[in-house]
């Protein structure tokens, strides 16, 4: 329970995409607060992505999904990165890195039955080490930073956090260009 709605068990990517909504909103791109997952569902189906019947059920979304979303409710576009296992999520280093520099949103990881949010990424270029900053959207209870933060609901996480067995899509939001003229 969350905001007095109930999404356990079905609502992670759900949470994940609300926080790439926040960001953009927070930052500037765009002046709609984040959907709620009615919203996100309605998006879907209006574009004919998902049957009518997909509005108020707990089905499951997933990196694609949430893209889709992010391009018709904030109009940004993104970019899905394939990765064929929890293994190879050590590899995406330099990826995420450049991402962040070049874009700096969060990404919404969707693998196995999980989502989460990476907020940012250690790299050292030269070993190849890579730690990765994760908001856990599974969180549930009061809205209090200590607490999140010491329970480890967002901390630094390694590559032994990814599940090896699983395979995983990034969903990059790409962030516009602002016409400064």
């Amino acid at each position: 329970m969350q905001d007095k709605f109930n999404d356990n068990g079905w609502g992670c990517a759900y949470r994940s995409l609300q926080t790439l909504c926040s960001w953009f909103l927070y930052n500037g791109y765009t002046d709609k607060h984040p959907p709620s997952h009615n919203q996100i569902q309605k998006t879907l189906v209006d574009m004919g992505d998902k049957p009518e019947k997909f509005v108020n059920s707990r089905q499951w979304i997933g990196s694609v999904e949430v893209g889709y979303v992010m391009d018709s409710w904030v109009g940004s576009q993104h970019r899905i990165q394939f990765v064929s296992s929890g293994e190879d999520m050590a590899m995406q280093g330099g990826l995420l890195a450049h991402h962040f520099r070049t874009h700096g949103t969060p990404v919404m990881i969707g693998g196995g039955v999980l989502a989460h949010t990476i907020l940012g990424v250690k790299y050292d270029d030269v070993t190849g080490d890579t730690q990765f900053l994760i908001l856990d959207p599974h969180f549930t209870g009061k809205d209090e930073i200590t607490t999140i933060i010491k329970e480890g609901w967002c901390s630094w996480k390694g590559p032994n956090f990814w599940d090896k067995r699983a395979h995983y899509n990034m969903c990059m939001p790409q962030r516009p260009s602002l016409d400064l003229n």
